[in-house]
């Protein structure tokens, strides 16, 4: 009894929190150039090392990265205290939840 009373009182905690902000994903990509700082060549990809401390990173588009990366050769990498993530802008507007940063939209908190 004493388990569904404390459930019951903690529910409403769960509605009142936003939607978790996600990381930029840790994915191969296009290999433009030299790949990233922590990425490695395969063939026409950059692909993460499996040192475990690599981060998420893009293409850079434009002269700039979105906030929250830094540059490193043709793409923006993720700084570590950086819990967003970016995607490039289509248009000139981004979608519900996302803010602009220069060439990107970047997951509002």
């Amino acid at each position: 009894m004493t388990k569904l009373l404390f459930s019951l009182l903690l529910s409403p905690l769960a509605f009142t929190q936003g939607p978790a902000l996600a990381q930029q994903p840790v994915q191969p990509l296009p290999k433009v150039g030299s790949c990233p700082l922590g990425y490695y060549s395969s063939g026409s990809y950059c692909v993460p090392s499996r040192s475990g401390n690599t981060r998420g990173a893009l293409e850079k588009s434009g002269g700039s990265c979105p906030l929250g990366f830094y540059t490193s050769g043709s793409y923006c990498v993720s700084s570590p205290s950086n819990n967003r993530q970016a995607i490039p802008k289509q248009g000139s507007s981004c979608p519900l939840g996302w803010f602009s940063s220069g060439s990107y939209c970047v997951q509002s908190r």
